[in-house]
């Protein structure tokens, strides 16, 4: 689409995130502090296409997530964690419950029938239940997604009320998209805060570095990468969330007396083995592309504390995920956690 077309869906997806941002905010406790006990963290993640003009690939994805505090993990769930060979043998544990929504669609929405070696249109719609590990200079991430791909997921209805009101074209051609299929998916990460300045004029930076991989029927991959971070009030953080694949990061963080902030960067390289967005079905004929077993992900941003809320922007590019795709993708997420 051209950028004049463009220009009026994203005034439409401003006005729809500051009015979900001005209910969100009003809805936040009072600013509490550090020495506060803990009793959970709630983690809103939104992420779409459409901020820089494009509405092609992975369009949207939306997530929410609750993370326990430490003294609320069940002993039937800390002792196998205890055991886990990758888990720490000190570090807190918590609980993690999330819900998610994903999409996929092609280069022109405005086609009821994209044509053959276009990505396929597809729904991903999910729970998940995790557990984390954190040590303070070490974070370990483990988690089990349930799922549904196709149209049960709800992903055609939810990208056409969302165009609605934001005014952009309607998507034609849903009736193409993955059929119905029950996903699961296995996730590991680890990040390790490796190098960590001292303050200089209230500024410092850290480096984290990631390795992990996830399987099942929905991805399949090996990954690692490294996040930079620097700023004012630097304090224990792993990166804010994103929605799987992208860099690890983590509702996890630790408040801030006063008002933060930190810049940050990151890569993550893949090697990817499934993805049933571009592999179609597992066992159903359906549209699919050759997919690159190499993928990269190159994403920079800010994020803000204050007091138990952070707030964060970011702005990822992805390398061509198939083949006959000429250039990057990029998408804009933001997250709001905020603590209890």
């Amino acid at each position: 689409m051209s950028d004049a077309s463009n220009r009026k869906p994203i005034g439409g997806m401003i006005r729809l995130l500051r009015n979900a941002a001005v209910a969100a905010i009003a809805a936040l406790p009072t600013v509490s502090w550090a020495g506060e006990p803990e009793n959970g963290t709630l983690s809103i993640v939104f992420e779409n296409d459409l901020f820089y003009g494009t509405d092609r690939h992975y369009t949207n994805g939306v997530r929410g997530a609750w993370l326990s505090g430490p003294g609320d993990t069940p002993q039937w769930v800390l002792d196998p964690a205890r055991r886990f060979p990758l888990f720490p043998e000190g570090g807190t544990v918590r609980v993690e419950y999330a819900l998610g929504q994903s999409m996929y669609s092609p280069g022109d929405i405005r086609l009821e029938n994209p044509p053959d070696g276009d990505r396929p249109y597809a729904g991903w719609l999910y729970g998940s239940v995790g557990l984390i590990a954190e040590t303070g200079a070490r974070l370990d991430q483990l988690s089990l997604t349930l799922g549904v791909v196709g149209p049960a997921s709800m992903a055609e209805p939810t990208q056409k009320f969302i165009h609605r009101q934001v005014d952009s074209p309607d998507p034609r051609g849903w009736d193409t998209q993955l059929h119905n299929e029950p996903g699961l998916i296995l996730t590991y990460q680890r990040s390790w805060r490796s190098l960590i300045s001292e303050p200089v004029a209230g500024l410092s930076f850290d480096v984290t570095p990631h390795l992990g991989g996830a399987g099942g029927n929905v991805f399949t991959y090996a990954n690692g990468g490294v996040m930079l971070r620097f700023g004012d009030g630097l304090l224990l953080d792993y990166g804010p969330p994103g929605i799987q694949p992208s860099l690890p990061g983590a509702g996890f963080f630790i408040p801030n007396p006063g008002l933060g902030w930190y810049l940050f960067g990151g890569i993550d390289g893949r090697a990817v083995a499934r993805n049933i967005f571009l592999d179609g079905n597992t066992f159903r004929d359906s549209r699919r592309v050759d997919k690159e077993p190499l993928i990269a992900d190159f994403q920079f941003g800010a994020a803000v504390t204050w007091g138990n809320t952070r707030l964060s922007y970011v702005h990822l590019f992805r390398t061509p995920e198939f083949k006959g795709q000429n250039q990057m993708d990029e998408y804009g997420g933001f997250s709001l956690s905020q603590r209890f």
